[in-house]
């Protein structure tokens, strides 16, 4: 439930910080005294958008923050779900706006996205103003209704499920027979790209092989003179006298003089080495220059190959072999498809007929709870309307049949007549705005008792009805408010106002930076006064504050 509202630089308002107890309390106050800018700034705590029009000093930010006792309401997985820290005793709600209209939203100190906040804002706090009994017109709010009364949450989220997996392989034979569609029609150009893909004989590292040996055999002569001139610097040479030839001459000169002079050693060793290297490349020279030659059909085989290569490359708009390895494995894919196609299809139609005589199974269940749910709601709706002033009441819950959805295949409608004697139609279609109001408080107060919310606020739903029936709507109310729900009504009705257990009001003053928006809680005395004034007017009479004194039962 709601303990405390902070609200600091909000439009009227300057600074408000004000408990709220459990039960049933009332919020009076005059016309445009602010009692919409409170609920306003509630609003924005339920994830509403923010603007800098809503600062009232436009120098400083903007700040609303609530608290909430969540103790018996079980939300400790929607914290470790995202996260943050939980406190059951002091959940803390905060939303800040700069000055630049920039908005920031805080769980327990937590920074998190307003769509969050929204979330768990939903399950804090319901506001029921009159703009709301126009969900009466909607076929969803109505099936809403329906399902909470037959307690359905599990079988529909069951339903649910199943239906989704029935959307999505429904969506996936779509896709699958627009492709098989699409691939036939282009089945010869598939198959022509691959066979010519496929007899291009490509492998890894193809193109680089190919361009290096095509660059080889086009300079035959230039690479055999370079051997021929290294063969003769290290073999025979120019003189006569090579230069290998010269290194064993070096060695033998070192190993002459090695007794006499031990230093040299270790030289002639290295040297030979060198002598064994120079050798043994001489060998690999000559080796080289007597086995290359110039092959000109080679060099034309490979040109066309790479020729072949380009032009795929070209084609298929890729730089190299890989790129072509990977769309021909893609044509063959596509083909294989094509070619499996059917039993693919076969298949996947299969899977979705299941899921959707699964679907039509479990929305035939759902159809048996709601129609039971029905029969429950059509005998209390007259019981709640009756003491309400709709004394000839009739009320229905129609369930048609209609497509299989995401909700089942049920669509429910409310008939309400008020009169013996007029058929039964829409209810939002024939019931006055009094009427609707009381409607629609019946029905809160209905599935107030399946629903887990500890908090719900009434903006004046009670317009249009007075006496009696403003009378029996308190009660209502303080009906509610049992089972530690707390109930929130701002009215503007005595009968109403007098049933809170506390009593708040909102009013005007004046102050250095003009007008200001204020809200305190009433002293029992000050409950008298006021709810004597909002029975004689602005004129306090004596006979106001002694009908104020019997409506709050005091003697």
């Amino acid at each position: 439930m709601l303990k405390q509202l902070y609200i600091n630089n909000f439009t009227l308002i300057d600074i408000l910080d004000i408990p709220f107890n459990p039960g049933f309390s009332v919020i009076t106050g005059e016309t445009g005294a602010g009692k919409s800018i409170i609920l306003g700034a509630i609003n924005l705590l339920l994830g509403q958008r923010a603007d800098a029009k809503y600062i009232k000093q436009t120098s400083k930010k903007c700040i609303i923050e609530a608290h909430f006792d969540i103790s018996n309401y079980g939300m400790e997985p929607f914290f470790e779900e995202n996260g943050i820290d939980y406190d059951a005793a002091d959940c803390i709600l905060r939303r800040e706006i700069s000055p630049a209209g920039k908005s920031r939203a805080f769980i327990n100190d937590t920074p998190v996205q307003l769509t969050l906040m929204r979330t768990l804002g939903e399950q804090l706090i319901d506001i029921h103003s009159q703009h709301q009994n126009l969900l009466l017109n909607e076929e969803d709010f109505q099936l809403n209704v329906v399902d909470i009364i037959a307690d359905d949450k599990a079988l529909l989220m069951q339903y649910k499920k199943k239906f989704s997996d029935y959307k999505e392989i429904s969506k996936e034979i779509r896709r699958l027979r627009e492709e098989i569609e699409a691939n036939k029609k282009n089945e010869d150009f598939i198959r022509f790209q691959l066979n010519e893909l496929e007899e291009a004989n490509l492998h890894e590292d193809m193109q680089e092989s190919l361009e290096q040996e095509s660059a080889m055999l086009s300079h035959v002569e230039d690479i055999k003179t370079a051997l021929f001139e290294v063969e003769n610097l290290l073999g025979t040479g120019h003189d006569g006298n090579g230069t290998t030839d010269r290194v064993k001459d070096a060695v033998r000169s070192l190993e002459n003089i090695t007794d006499i002079y031990p230093e040299t050693k270790e030289l002639a060793e290295r040297m030979e080495s060198c002598y064994i290297e120079l050798k043994d490349i001489l060998q690999e020279v000559s080796s080289h220059a007597a086995n290359i030659e110039f092959d000109p059909q080679r060099l034309e085989s490979i040109n066309a190959q790479l020729d072949r290569i380009y032009t795929l490359e070209q084609k298929h708009n890729v730089t190299t072999v890989g790129e072509l390895l990977e769309i021909k494995n893609t044509l063959a894919a596509k083909l294989d498809r094509i070619d499996n196609s059917d039993e693919e299809m076969a298949r996947m139609v299969k899977r979705g007929q299941e899921l959707g005589d699964e679907c039509e199974r479990l929305a035939e269940q759902l159809t048996t709870v709601r129609t039971e749910a029905a029969k429950k709601i059509e005998n209390e709706m007259p019981e709640r309307l009756v003491p309400l002033g709709i004394t000839k009441v009739r009320f229905a819950v129609n369930i048609d049949k209609k497509n299989i959805c995401d909700d089942g295949h049920d669509r429910v409608s409310f008939l309400f007549s008020a009169n013996t004697n007029t058929p039964m139609q829409p209810v939002a279609q024939v019931a006055s705005g009094g009427e609707i109001a009381r409607v629609m408080l019946s029905i809160k107060a209905m599935i107030s008792g399946a629903v887990k919310l500890p908090t719900i606020i009434f903006d004046e739903i009670d317009t249009g009805v007075s006496g009696k029936i403003a009378e029996k709507m308190g009660d209502i109310m303080v009906e509610m408010a049992h089972n530690k729900r707390q109930v929130i009504s701002i009215t503007h009705l005595p009968q109403i106002a007098s049933k809170g257990t506390t009593h708040y009001k909102v009013y005007k003053e004046e102050g250095p930076d003009g007008t200001i928006s204020r809200m305190r809680m009433l002293s029992s005395n000050e409950r008298i006064e006021e709810i004597a004034q909002m029975l004689s007017g602005s004129e306090v009479t004596e006979a106001a504050i002694s009908n104020a004194k019997e409506l709050l039962k005091i003697s």
